[in-house]
C-alpha cells in the first residue's frame, strides 16, 4: 500500500498531548475521539472551514492514514467501500458548501445500502450561519432525508460525546451514515478537556432480544413446510450470520436465494444455492420463490427490483420477515410471523430451537427431495447462457473469464448498469464481503472510488472494479488518488459504447428509439490511464481475452483493462417492470409485449440428494 503503510508505521509523528486538564482545541478533541474509536483511515477532501481539522491530521500522520480524494463524492464511495469490505465504519471529512453539497450522493447510496460512515462536513462560523456566508449551506437540512442522523455542534466541548454517538448510531441496528457538521470556530476554539471525557467505548451493535414465541412459531412452520425458500439480503452480511445461515439452510434442506446486496452471504458453489432472485435473477429462483409454500425472508426489505408485482409476490406461501428494522417488516409485503432482531441472532435462535427436534429432522428431509427435484428441473430448464463466441466478446464470456481468473478471496466493486447485473450472475461469491455496489440508489460512478477504499482497507487482497464506460467516465479522475497513494485496483471496464441498461430498456419499451445513450466520445481509456500513471490494456477479440485478464491482473500497479463487448447483447433473464417474477423473458427470442407467463416445465427425475444434505 506504500504511502499509507508508512504513514501507519512512523514512529517519528508527533502524538497530540491530551493530559488531565489541558487545553485542547475542537479539532484536537476530534483526533482524539477518532483515535478512541479505533479509526486509522480517513478519506477527504480539504477546504476553507476544515483547516483546523486537517492541521491536527497531519500532526496525527503515523496514527491516521489520509486519502485525498479528486472529489468529494469519490471520498465518500471510498469510505463505503472500506467500510463494507471490512465491517469498520468508514470515515469522511469535506469543508462547507460545495464539499458538503457533493457529499450528497455518497451519502445517500451508503443510506439505501446500509453502510456504516461518519461523514465530518466543516461549517461557516456559527456568527455566520444563516446569512448566506461563501460557502454556507445548510447541511443539516439537506443531509436529514438520506442519512441515520446528523449533528450540527454548537461547542468545542460538545465533540468528544457527539462523534462517540455519531458511531453508535452508525454501526447499531441497521447501520447507515452520520453526518456531524462543525462549524469552522467550533474546530479552532480551544476548552479545558479531560482525558477521562472520552466516554468508555460502547458495543459496536445492539442485540436485542428477538421474541422467542415468535421464533418458536417460525420453526414450526419451518418444520411443516413442503416447498420453503430461504431469502437473504444484505442484513444477513452486515450482522456476520452467514455461518449460521448455512447450517440452518443444510439442517432442514431449504433452498436458498439471495437479493443483489446479499450475494456472497451464502456461498454460490453449495448444491442448496438458487443465485440471485428478482429482475434480472435466474429461472429457477424466480420460480422457487413463486411455488414455495414458506418463505424466510432475512435482511431483507423487498425491494420493488426483487418482488416484480408485489400482489403476486409469493402468494402462495407463509412469509416469516426477520429484520432488525422494525419499520422494515409489513412495510411492502404483509408477513404472517414477523421478528424483528439481530439475523445472527434470530437464527441462533432458530437453531436452538431446533436442536431440541433432531429426531423429526429425518422427516423433514424427505418430505424435501420432490421439492428439490422440482428445482432441479428448473435448474436444468433455463441455466443462464454461456455467453461464447468466435467473432465478438460476450458480456458473459467476460464475467465468466474474470471470475476464473482471479483469487479466490478476490474483491470485486461495481458500477450500476448492464454489467453489474452480468458480474452478479457470473462472478460466483463464496463469502460475504467480497461483493460491494450500489444496490438501492442505482449510482454510476461508484465501482472505482469504492475499490480503492476496498483495497485500502483490505491491502493484501486484489480488488477489481468492474464498470461501465458510461459510469467510469463519472468518477474516472480517481485514478489519481490510487496512483498517488499506490493503491494497486485493477479496473475492467466492459466497453459497449452504450450507456447500456438505459439502451437495452429503450429497445424493449420505447421501440428501439435510441435517445442520448449512443458512444461516450471519443474516450481513449488506455492513454487515460496512462496519462494518470496507470497502465493500460485493451482488446476486442475473444482469443485475446484470456491471456489480457491474466495479464492485467497480475500486474503490479493501478491498471485499466478496456474490454470491448458486443455493443447491443442484452440482459437476460429480465422480468418487465409491472410484471410478476412468473412473467420472465428468458431471451431475445421472446416476446416481450403482453408478459407470457412461463409454464414450469415437469418435475424432474427423482435424484438422490447429496450425502450431506440426505
Amino acid at each position: 500500500m506504500g504511502t499509507s503503510q508508512s504513514l501507519r508505521s512512523s514512529g517519528s509523528s508527533r502524538r497530540l498531548k491530551a493530559d488531565r486538564g489541558c487545553q485542547l482545541s475542537g479539532a484536537q478533541i476530534l483526533i482524539e475521539s477518532l483515535l478512541h474509536e479505533q479509526v486509522d483511515t480517513v478519506f477527504g477532501y480539504p477546504g476553507g472551514a476544515v483547516l483546523n481539522i486537517y492541521d491536527e491530521l497531519y500532526r496525527a500522520q503515523g496514527r491516521i492514514a489520509h486519502y485525498r480524494s479528486q472529489h468529494e463524492q469519490g471520498a465518500v464511495h471510498m469510505a463505503d467501500g472500506y467500510a463494507r469490505s471490512t465491517g469498520k465504519v468508514g470515515v469522511v471529512v469535506v469543508t462547507s458548501g460545495p464539499g458538503a453539497t457533493n457529499a450528497v450522493t455518497g451519502i445517500a447510496t451508503a443510506h439505501m445500502d446500509s453502510a456504516p460512515l461518519v461523514v465530518i462536513t466543516g461549517q461557516v462560523p456559527r456568527a455566520l450561519i444563516g446569512t448566506d456566508a461563501f460557502q454556507e449551506v445548510d447541511t443539516i437540512g439537506i443531509t436529514r432525508p438520506c442519512c441515520k442522523k446528523n449533528f450540527l455542534v454548537q461547542e468545542a466541548g460538545q465533540l468528544a460525546a457527539t462523534i462517540q454517538e455519531a458511531f453508535q448510531v452508525a454501526r447499531t441496528g441497521r447501520p447507515g451514515p452520520v453526518v456531524v457538521d462543525i462549524p469552522k470556530d467550533v474546530a479552532a476554539e480551544k476548552t479545558t478537556w479531560y482525558r477521562h471525557e472520552l466516554p468508555p467505548s460502547l458495543p459496536p451493535s445492539d442485540r436485542a432480544a428477538c421474541s422467542l414465541e415468535m421464533v418458536s412459531i417460525a420453526v414450526k412452520s419451518l418444520m411443516a413446510a413442503k416447498r420453503p425458500v430461504l431469502y437473504i439480503g444484505g442484513g444477513v452480511v452486515s450482522s456476520g450470520a452467514g455461518p449460521e445461515l448455512r447450517e440452518l439452510a443444510e439442517k432442514l434442506s431449504i433452498p436458498v436465494t439471495s437479493t443483489l446486496m446479499g450475494l456472497g452471504a451464502f456461498p454460490s458453489s453449495h448444491p442448496l444455492y438458487l443465485g440471485m432472485l428478482g429482475m434480472h435473477g435466474t429461472y429457477c429462483a424466480n420460480m422457487a420463490i413463486s411455488e414455495a409454500d414458506l418463505i424466510l425472508a432475512v435482511g431483507v426489505r423487498f425491494d420493488d427490483r426483487v418482488t416484480g408485482k408485489v400482489e403476486e409476490f409469493g402468494r402462495q406461501a407463509k412469509i416469516i420477515h426477520v429484520d432488525i428494522d422494525p419499520r422494515s417488516i409489513n412495510k411492502i409485503v404483509p408477513v404472517q410471523i414477523p421478528i424483528a432482531g439481530d439475523a445472527k441472532q434470530v437464527i441462533r435462535s432458530i437453531l436452538y430451537e431446533l436442536a431440541s427436534q433432531n429426531g423429526n429432522l429425518g422427516g423433514v428431509h424427505g418430505r424435501r427431495k420432490k421439492w428439490l427435484n422440482q428445482i432441479a428441473g428448473w435448474r436444468r430448464f433455463a441455466p443462464l447462457a454461456s455467453g461464447n463466441s468466435s467473432k465478438e466478446i460476450q458480456p458473459q464470456y467476460l464475467m465468466q473469464e474474470l471470475y476464473r481468473r482471479s483469487p479466490k478471496d478476490v474483491i470485486f466493486t461495481t458500477d450500476v448498469g448492464q454489467h453489474q447485473m452480468w458480474a452478479a450472475q457470473y462472478c460466483s461469491l463464496e463469502e460475504p464481503r467480497r461483493w460491494i455496489t450500489s444496490g438501492g440508489l442505482g449510482t454510476m460512478g461508484f465501482g472505482l472510488p469504492a475499490a480503492i477504499g476496498a483495497q485500502a482497507g483490505n491491502p493484501e487482497k486484489q480488488v477489481v472494479a468492474i464498470v461501465g464506460d458510461g459510469g467510469f467516465l463519472m468518477t474516472c479522475q480517481e485514478l489519481a488518488t490510487a496512483v498517488r497513494y499506490q493503491i494497486p485496483v485493477k479496473v475492467v471496464i466492459m466497453n459497449n459504447r452504450f450507456l447500456g441498461m438505459v439502451r437495452q430498456w429503450q429497445e424493449l419499451f420505447y421501440e428501439n428509439r435510441q435517445s442520448q445513450v449512443e458512444g461516450n466520445g471519443p474516450a481513449d481509456f488506455v492513454k487515460l490511464a496512462e496519462a494518470f500513471g496507470a497502465q493500460g490494456l485493451r482488446t476486442s477479440s475473444p482469443a485475446e481475452l484470456p491471456n489480457l485478464l491474466e495479464k492485467g491482473l497480475a500486474m503490479p500497479g493501478v491498471v485499466v483493462m478496456d474490454v470491448h463487448v458486443a455493443q447491443l447483447e442484452n440482459v437476460y433473464p429480465m422480468v418487465p417492470s409491472g410484471a410478476s417474477l412468473r412473467e420472465m423473458v428468458l431471451g431475445p427470442e421472446q416476446p416481450i409485449r403482453g408478459y407470457p407467463a412461463l409454464r414450469s416445465p415437469e418435475p424432474a427425475p427423482e435424484r438422490s440428494l447429496p450425502s450431506d444434505m440426505a
